[in-house]
């Protein structure tokens, strides 16, 4: 009987939820004036982000609404008022970062555009290192390759709009004015993609309002005197009564020092001496000018439909040289040169363009088709001398390489929602042809290398999936998600010693389920079981090797000095993973999250350095290969929290603040321990932000450190590389001038810590280590924002 009741109870709230939701999307009959247009143009979102395992927003009744008693209507010596004249009254939930967050079936975590340019950075690069459960590439202040828990070398999926990067493409090449917002998916879905081991990052560019006004960005950043100035402007506005479109330039120069001092030595290691001692000094000058275009224009054709047009270019240009010296302190035979200087030249541009139609095929049932090509292109000389002691040069090596990848895709998906909206089912389909040719020109002294590989490689890669998803609210409190994706890979080269064909497909299962804890909480626990992978890339199979030039061919090199090829047998990665999470929804808007999470690896993919027999020498080289490890096991602890204060401490200051800290684990099978970790990945890192608007004053403040301890990894039995601890520290300080402009001033790196690093490799008796020293400054930046 308790069960009975039980369901009748449910089965009358879910009922009365759906009347109350119809009734809050439904306009009045006599409107007295039409609604105001949203400020951002329906469905926005649907244009630049996949949408992924993101349930239904759940409406609530309001408290005070009382059912009318129909009763009383004919009750006599009652007198009832004519009906006074009712307006239009809609009521919109307004979407947050936090009720994104909240409502998503799997976990996504929203970046806004307030957040991506509140430090006044650069580039995007520099955004990236303070998102929770993101690690950054390179040195500190200078940004890299961004890398979820800490995993590099592709084990997170990068897209734009929704959409994979094409190769060569870097985030710290988009400009934080560019961005509408940003996502963080800790697990794969079906919709977005598998090939995320590590979790996804979603970049949405800029979306159109349904206001005008035109956006000017004006920033100038030093850096050891260097001066490098940006500018950006962005237009929203409308094309009629139902089309509106942004359009955003932003263009820049950057001028900037890279200083590098390396340290080699061999040691004998029954003995401990030193056989060879050597202390090298290297300064780059780097100057880079770069233009970024990105629009969208969207129309909308009824209700949830709409068409967009979505083009975007990138265009660099650099020129760099670098002067080196390179001393022997001790060695049996002479150093290989003892001054040297680079000069390079190169070009870098993308162009892109996507279609984008949502229509509504009837009340439940909706259709999304999307398009898209393009291609990406790049363009490299270069030429590196190097001279004796007495200025003779004994070694001169010119490169001419430039690649072109022309792609183009094509995706459908349909979304049916059935049993009055409990579930929201989603299928469909990708296709994606990419066609790159690479040539390549290297002289060695006027001698052209690598001849029995051609000049040209030609590449096609053609990836398909196939993929269905569903959503189901069995419970006001319980959410689930089930999905399954398939996709297949194909890889062929043609060179003309050997062509390579490699194929891959994989089935990736996933589930998803969120426990929503009963009002007034909050809180809510998801967990997830996923199956992801990770597919070699194409530089990864291509056996074309690229020659190191410290100990030229044809004679020999040595395992710290490898040169480096690809393996076309390799197979793709798969992980199996498990994610549970506890979030704490705060009244005001904060959120405080805990997850821990681990991924079990089959075929880890790394580089593995042996002496090999080459066609391109007379004498054995060491060669650094991809190769398939076996297994692996990663895991780890990650907190998150954004929060006002008071919302914790009563009275408190109304300081808001972002903390993420991050603990992980991992160990190779193969490998033999004690620091047998996934490449890359540290041992700790976090982040410490706050900011403060001062009250009744036009001025706010804020600060930012990051910290990732140094950890030491064992690539292979006889491999260490040893990486110490980075530290950032930043500020910036914000003056309002008027509602039209804003005034920002940021210093960053403040402590300017050096990065070293050291490569340790055991060779028989000899243990042979390169130490580099990446030097780090401070940089001031100066930016003036203004809406007209």
């Amino acid at each position: 009987m308790q069960s009975r009741n039980a369901l009748s109870a449910m089965l009358t709230c879910l009922f009365a939820t759906t009347l109350v939701g119809h009734a809050a999307e439904t306009s009045a009959q006599i409107p007295a004036t039409p609604p105001a247009a949203p400020d951002t143009a329906p469905p926005a979102a649907d244009a630049g982000s996949p949408k992924p395992a993101t349930a239904p927003v759940r409406p609530q009744a309001p408290a005070n609404l009382v059912p009318a008693k129909p009763a009383e209507a004919g009750r006599p010596g009652i007198v009832r008022p004519a009906a006074p004249k009712t307006e239009t009254l809609e009521i919109t939930e307004k979407r947050t970062s936090t009720s994104e967050r909240r409502d998503s079936s799997a976990s996504k975590i929203i970046i806004t555009r307030e957040d991506i340019e509140q430090y006044g950075d650069s580039n995007l690069g520099d955004v990236m290192r303070r998102l929770p459960g993101v690690t950054v590439g390179g040195r500190p202040g200078r940004g890299g390759p961004p890398a979820m828990r800490g995993m590099g070398g592709g084990f997170t999926q990068i897209l734009i709009n929704g959409e994979r990067v094409s190769p060569g493409f870097s985030i710290e090449q988009i400009t934080p004015e560019m961005v509408e917002r940003i996502e963080i998916l800790r697990a794969p879905t079906a919709e977005t993609g598998t090939r995320a081991v590590a979790g996804t990052i979603n970049v949405v560019l800029r979306e159109p309002l349904r206001q005008r006004n035109n956006d000017i960005r004006l920033q100038v950043q030093e850096e050891r005197g260097k001066l490098s100035p940006n500018v950006s402007f962005s237009r929203n506005d409308t094309m009629g009564p139902t089309g509106t479109y942004n359009f955003t330039l932003s263009l820049n120069h950057n001028d900037q020092l890279t200083d590098t001092a390396t340290k080699t030595l061999y040691t004998d290691i029954p003995s401990g001496r030193v056989t060879l001692a050597q202390t090298g000094f290297g300064q780059q000058s780097e100057n880079r000018n770069g233009m970024f275009l990105t629009s969208r224009f969207q129309w909308r054709l009824g209700a949830g439909e709409m068409f967009s047009i979505q083009p975007f270019i990138v265009y660099n240009k650099s020129k760099s040289s670098n002067d080196g010296v390179l001393q022997q302190q001790i060695g049996l035979t002479p150093a290989p040169y003892a001054t040297g200087r680079s000069d390079a030249d190169s070009t870098f541009s993308v162009a892109r363009a996507m279609v984008m139609l949502n229509k509504r095929l009837s009340p439940d049932l909706r259709m999304e088709l999307r398009a898209g090509g393009g291609q990406f292109s790049s363009d490299n000389k270069s030429v590196l001398r190097e001279r004796s002691t007495s200025g003779a040069t004994v070694l001169t090596q010119t490169v001419d390489s430039d690649t072109k990848d022309r792609s183009w895709n094509v995706v459908g998906k349909l979304s049916y929602n059935w049993l009055d909206g409990k579930h929201n089912l989603v299928t469909g389909w990708e296709y994606e042809d990419v066609k790159r040719t690479d040539n390549n020109t290297t002289l060695l002294n006027g001698s052209p290398l690598l001849t029995d590989f051609g000049n040209q490689i030609n590449v096609e890669t053609v990836r398909k999936a196939l993929y269905v998803q569903n959503e189901w609210d069995p419970h006001p409190q319980f959410s689930t998600y089930l999905g399954v994706r398939w996709e297949g890979i194909k890889t062929k080269s043609k060179t003309l010693t050997s062509p390579v064909r490699n194929s891959s497909s994989v089935v990736n299962p996933l589930a998803f389920g969120v426990w929503r804890f009963a009002a007034p909480s909050r809180d809510q626990i998801r967990v997830s079981l996923t199956q992801s992978y990770r597919a070699p890339t194409t530089q990864n199979l291509v056996g074309r090797p690229s020659l190191n030039t410290l100990f030229p061919v044809p004679g020999p090199n040595t395992s710290v000095t490898p040169d480096r090829a690809g393996n076309p047998a390799l197979k793709p990665e798969l992980a199996n993973g498990i994610d549970i999470a506890y979030e704490d929804y705060l009244e005001g808007g904060g959120v405080l999250s805990v997850n821990v999470f681990t991924r079990h690896i089959s075929d880890l993919i790394r580089n593995v350095v042996a002496l090999e027999n080459v066609t391109w020498a007379t004498s054995p080289r060491f060669v650094s290969r991809p190769q398939n490890l076996g297994k692996a096991v990663t895991s780890g602890i990650e907190f998150d929290a954004r929060f006002r204060l008071p919302e914790l401490v009563k009275d408190a200051p109304a300081f808001n603040f972002r903390v993420n800290l991050s603990i992980y684990d991992s160990k190779v099978d193969s490998v033999p321990g004690p620091n047998n970790r996934i490449s890359e990945q540290p041992k700790i890192t976090g982040n410490l932000g706050a900011d403060y608007r001062f009250r009744a004053t036009p001025y706010s403040i804020g600060g930012n450190i990051n910290w990732t301890p140094g950890f030491e990894t064992q690539l292979v039995d006889n491999q260490l590389n040893k990486t110490s601890t980075k530290r950032n520290l930043e500020m910036y300080g914000l003056w309002t001038i008027n509602s039209q402009a804003k005034l920002r001033i940021t210093v960053a790196n403040i402590t300017a810590s050096d990065l070293i690093t050291s490569n340790i490799v055991t060779v028989g008796n000899e243990r042979q280590s390169v130490t580099s020293n990446g030097k780090t400054s401070r940089s001031i930046g100066v930016r003036l924002e203004v809406r007209l």
